[in-house]
């Protein structure tokens, strides 16, 4: 099944959210290390909290889609189903 654009734009999205996870993590405690331990660990903390949030947002925006498209088929079902449904009672 071929993938339309918006999926792959989460998917690329996704892919740089963990990267930007794993690295932003080490780089943000180097960058408050100087401030002590405790402070940067914290801090580290609440930045990979903040981008777990971020990465559940776009994975929620996939998960919606795929939902949406799933609907979709359903109405069509329920369409067919109906107009058949009728067709009969004639």
């Amino acid at each position: 099944m071929q993938k339309d654009k918006f999926d792959r734009i989460i998917s690329f999205l996704l892919g740089a959210s963990w990267a930007i996870v794993i690295f932003g993590a080490f780089i943000t405690f180097q960058l408050f290390s100087f401030l002590g331990f405790s402070f940067a660990f914290f801090i580290t903390i609440a930045f990979i909290v903040v981008s777990f949030f971020l990465i559940l947002m776009l994975d929620a925006f996939s998960v919606n889609r795929e939902k949406l498209e799933e609907i979709k088929k359903q109405t069509e079902l329920l369409k067919k189903i109906y107009s058949k449904d009728i067709i009969e009672e004639n």
